[in-house]
């Protein structure tokens, strides 16, 4: 079992290590690798994204833990199937390659469309999850900036041609099992963007301690993470001097970090890692 270092959109994550393997899973065949040993947590990718785009935050987590990450349906190594890209039916995927594996409950971090899956992997399948990280990640489709909600609108295969350019073709087309499936997976991308959502209630009801990450310049205000945090009890009064009345779950607003480079950016383990590993 390996760790990596790549860079954010490449590397050598999954070319020549030993550590990546297939799960026929929920329907799918889901691709996954193991880094590192310890307490398992599985670490989820963003849209249009893989494994590789955690870059050395990946190696960073693995250090002091065993590491699955996966590639979700239709990224990466994972093929498409017959049915819609959802976080609900990605979260079931991610829930029975625990299963799969035997090792829940564990814990779960993901990034943009892997933090959705995150949410629902908690919320679908609470026993299976004992901490959560979202990073990056909005709760309600609302809370995207409305330039964001008009960009997601333009997402289909019209625009394979133009994304040709793009790190995050360039790296599905070295690994993905059918490259020459790149316009429709941006149309069932654009698909599952233009789906309305509101977790709110989900999230007030999830019962494993969760970590929320977002930038001070990312694709939805702060406002927008602080008000999650709130849905989980966070923010509601003072600690104590000894801290002892502190929420059992976290807020991190990282500075001068946007969408686009938060995932691969270190101060990302730097606060996921003491919250992974401190006392429950």
């Amino acid at each position: 079992m390996t760790s990596t270092d790549a860079g954010p959109w490449g590397g050598e994550a999954g070319k020549g290590t030993t550590d990546g393997r297939y799960a026929e899973v929920n329907g799918i065949n889901l691709y996954y690798e193991i880094h590192g040993s310890g307490r398992p947590l599985v670490l989820l990718h963003g849209g249009l994204g893989a494994i590789e785009m955690f870059g050395p935050n990946l190696a960073a987590l693995a250090k002091g833990r065993q590491v699955i990450a996966a590639d979700l349906q239709a990224h990466g190594r994972t093929a498409d199937i017959d049915r819609p890209i959802s976080v609900e039916f990605m979260a079931d995927d991610i829930a029975a390659l625990i299963r799969h594996l035997g090792i829940g409950p564990v814990d779960v971090m993901g990034y943009s469309l892997g933090g959705g899956v995150a949410l629902q992997t908690a919320i679908r399948h609470p026993e299976l999850v004992a901490r959560l990280v979202v990073v990056s990640t909005p709760f309600r489709r609302d809370g995207f900036y409305p330039e964001i909600l008009a960009q997601q609108a333009y997402v289909n295969e019209s625009m394979a041609d133009a994304m040709k350019q793009t790190p995050m073709y360039q790296l599905y087309s070295s690994i993905a099992p059918r490259p020459q499936d790149w316009p429709r997976f941006l149309s069932k991308m654009g698909d599952a963007m233009k789906v309305d959502f509101d977790f709110s209630k989900e999230v007030a009801g999830i019962t494993a301690p969760t970590l929320i990450v977002a930038g001070d310049a990312d694709i939805f205000p702060p406002a927008h993470a602080v008000e999650m945090f709130g849905l989980l009890g966070g923010g509601k009064k003072d600690p104590g001097w000894d801290g002892s009345g502190r929420p059992r779950s976290r807020l991190a607003i990282l500075p001068g970090l946007t969408h686009y480079d938060i995932f691969a950016d270190s101060a990302v383990s730097g606060v996921v890692i003491p919250f992974l590993d401190s006392p429950a």
